[in-house]
């Protein structure tokens, strides 16, 4: 079954759990454990509330509190890493690179194109499965092309992370907050 089928069948079951007057209004895959599939299930109201439940692969309530946090660390990590990868805009720094290989041609050009194309293909298109090892993933090409356009420059793609920490503890507090069922532990 593809990701694209899962996120399906996964948003079908969610509407089972969805607020009367609420939808489900977004489904993030994650696999904070490898082998160990979860989905992050939104829920919104329309007067903008938003409640959050997370799904095992099963369609069954994650009831464990550490789960569910692992689950929205890592698909929240995921999404900022995706965001941030230099500065996020990856076709237009191509262009600007193209551009410059064409009228300039400085050493390192290449290097610099081939590591934005690498960055693209490692972030692909979405739906995308959050896990350790797609942030890994993402990081390493991201460092890749920073060192390509500025070997000397601190990253600021782990500057970005760092500075999301606050943004993540509010997440994690507001999906705690508004879960959708209770926790065993």
């Amino acid at each position: 079954m593809t990701l694209l089928a899962d996120l399906e069948r996964i948003a079908t079951l969610a509407e089972g759990f969805a607020p009367v007057d609420g939808a489900v209004n977004a489904v993030l895959p994650a696999e904070a454990t490898p082998g160990k599939r979860s989905y992050l299930c939104a829920f919104e109201t329309p007067d903008g509330s938003r409640s959050w439940l997370v799904l095992d692969d099963d369609g069954g309530v994650v009831d464990d509190r550490r789960d569910v946090k692992d689950t929205v660390s890592i698909a929240a990590l995921c999404e900022i890493a995706e965001e941030s990868a230099v500065g996020g805009d990856l076709d237009e720094l191509l262009s600007q690179l193209v551009a410059l290989k064409l009228t300039e041609n400085p050493d390192g050009i290449a290097e610099a194109e081939n590591a934005v194309r690498a960055l693209q293909h490692t972030i692909g298109v979405p739906p995308q499965l959050a896990s350790p090892a797609r942030l890994d993933e993402i990081g390493a090409a991201t460092r890749r092309l920073e060192q390509a356009l500025d070997p000397a420059a601190a990253s600021p793609f782990t500057a970005a992370l760092k500075g999301a920490q606050g943004t993540l503890d509010e997440l994690l507090d507001e999906v705690v907050g508004a879960y959708r069922a209770p926790f065993a532990s």
